[in-house]
C-alpha cells in the first residue's frame, strides 16, 4: 500500500488552475497534474533529446556510491524535494543501502501520479517510504518538512535542476530551515550554455511535453505558437532562465471545469520557467542556504551539470 501525506489537495489544485488561467499563467505544478502531462513527462524523460534528464541521471549514476561513503553509519531519512517519479532518487537509495544505511524515503512533489510511482518503486526495492503531496513554492508546506530535532539524520535531495524550477533565491533561503547540523544536502544544477541550452528545450520532444497542459484544456498546435526565450536575471550575474509562453493566433473560447474563458488573439499565456547558472552564480546561490561546507562535488562528463553534497559548517 502506498502512503502519501496530503498537504496540497486536488480540489486546491483545480481552483488554483482556474485562477492561474484567469491571470493568463500556467505555473510549474500544472505541468505534472493532467494525465496527459504525466504521460508526456515520462515520455520526455525517455527521449534522447532531453539532455536535462539524461545528464542529471548519468551524473548521479556515476557519483551516488562516492557520495554515500560520506554519510556516517546509522539510520537516515532521505527527503527528495520535487521527486517526480523517483528514478534518480532510487540511485541514491540503492547506494546508501549498499553502504549499510537503514533508511526511510520521503518523496515530496505536487503530482499524485508521480508520487505513487516513486513510492511504488521504493517499496518494490524494499525501502520504507511515505510520500508528501505539496507545493514547493508554498512556504507553509515547506515549513511542514522541518525535521524532528530528535529524529535521525536526513539527506535532502534536490535533483534534476529542480532548484531552477522555482525562484532559486526563495527556495535556497527556505532550505536553511530544513537543515540541522547532522543533516546533508545533495543538490544539482544545470550550467548555462547559450544556444545549446535553448536547443534542449526548443525541440519536438520537449514541445510535446510543454504543450500537454494546453491540449488538456482543448488548445491545439493550430491555435497558436509556443515560444521559448532565454533571459538573464538582474539579481545575480550569471543567472539565466528559459521562459515560455503560448501566443494564440485567434480568439479561443475555452470551457475549463465548467468555467468559460476566452483567450484573445495575441494575448500571451505565460508558462513555467527553468533557471540555469554559470558555475560562479550556482556557488553564489548556495550561500543563500546558509553556512555550508562542501563535502563532495561531482560534474557530468560534458561539464554541463554540477552536483554538490554539502552540510552545515557547524555540523
Amino acid at each position: 500500500m502506498v502512503h502519501i501525506k496530503v498537504l496540497l489537495r486536488e480540489s486546491e489544485i483545480a481552483r488554483e488552475f482556474l485562477a492561474a488561467l484567469a491571470a493568463r499563467s500556467i505555473p510549474e505544478k500544472f505541468f505534472y497534474w493532467f494525465p496527459l502531462s504525466v504521460r508526456s513527462w515520462l515520455d520526455l524523460c525517455g527521449s534522447d533529446s532531453y539532455k536535462n534528464f539524461s545528464r542529471s541521471y548519468g551524473l548521479i549514476e556515476q557519483s551516488a556510491a562516492k557520495a554515500a561513503l560520506h554519510i556516517p553509519p546509522g539510520q537516515i531519512e532521505v527527503l527528495s524535494l520535487g521527486a517526480g517519479q523517483g528514478d534518480k532518487d532510487m540511485l541514491i537509495l540503492e547506494a546508501l543501502s549498499r553502504s549499510g544505511h537503514p533508511l526511510r524515503y520521503i518523496p515530496a512533489d505536487s503530482s499524485q501520479a508521480l508520487l505513487e510511482t516513486a513510492c511504488d518503486a521504493a517499496q518494490k526495492a524494499g525501502f520504507s517510504s511515505e510520500g508528501i503531496k505539496l507545493d514547493i513554492a508554498d512556504a507553509r508546506h515547506l515549513e511542514c518538512l522541518r525535521p524532528d530535532p530528535a529524529g535521525p539524520p536526513r539527506v535532502t535531495l534536490i535533483l534534476g535542476n529542480t532548484l531552477g524550477a522555482f525562484d532559486p533565491f526563495e527556495l535556497c533561503a527556505a532550505l536553511n530551515a530544513l537543515l540541522r547540523p547532522a543533516d546533508f544536502l545533495l543538490l544539482d544544477g544545470e550550467l548555462y550554455c547559450g544556444e545549446e541550452t535553448m536547443a534542449g528545450y526548443d525541440n519536438p520532444a520537449n514541445r510535446r511535453f510543454a504543450f500537454a497542459p494546453l491540449r488538456s484544456i482543448g488548445i491545439t498546435e493550430e491555435d497558436g505558437r509556443l515560444c521559448f526565450e532565454a533571459n538573464s536575471d538582474p539579481r545575480l550575474s550569471g543567472l539565466y532562465y528559459i521562459s515560455k509562453h503560448f501566443l494564440p493566433v485567434r480568439d479561443l473560447d475555452l470551457n475549463v471545469g465548467g468555467e468559460a474563458l476566452t483567450l484573445k488573439k495575441c494575448e500571451a499565456l505565460r508558462m513555467n520557467f527553468s533557471y540555469k547558472y554559470t558555475r560562479a552564480a550556482f556557488e553564489a546561490l548556495l550561500k543563500n542556504i546558509g553556512a555550508l561546507r562542501t563535502i563532495g562535488e561531482y560534474v557530468s562528463s560534458d561539464g554541463r551539470f554540477v552536483m554538490r553534497l554539502t552540510a552545515r559548517s557547524d555540523g
